[in-house]
């Protein structure tokens, strides 16, 4: 499934937009990689999501790939505060 859409279901990101945004600036990183909204995520990926001064660590634990249902399940590792802008 797409980066930003994946962001988008899981409600870690509120809009579509706003994470296709944040992942052209190359605030949005897959498995340590600067990633494109276009991106596709698996299961068992992790996400690093520069949001303002903090960092959070995802990891997507399961995907459902059925267009009725589209829950992402997702298990936050760490999240850390840091003055990084």
């Amino acid at each position: 499934m797409r980066l930003d859409l994946v962001l988008k279901q899981s409600g870690l990101i509120k809009r579509r937009t706003v994470a296709k945004e944040l992942a052209e600036r190359g605030k949005i990183l897959v498995n340590g990689r600067v990633a494109k909204p276009s991106s596709e995520v698996k299961d068992h990926d992790v996400l690093e999501l520069h949001l303002g001064n903090r960092v959070l660590h995802v990891e997507i634990t399961f995907i459902q790939r059925y267009k009725k249902d589209f829950p992402v399940y997702e298990q936050i590792l760490t999240k850390k505060e840091s003055n990084d802008a």
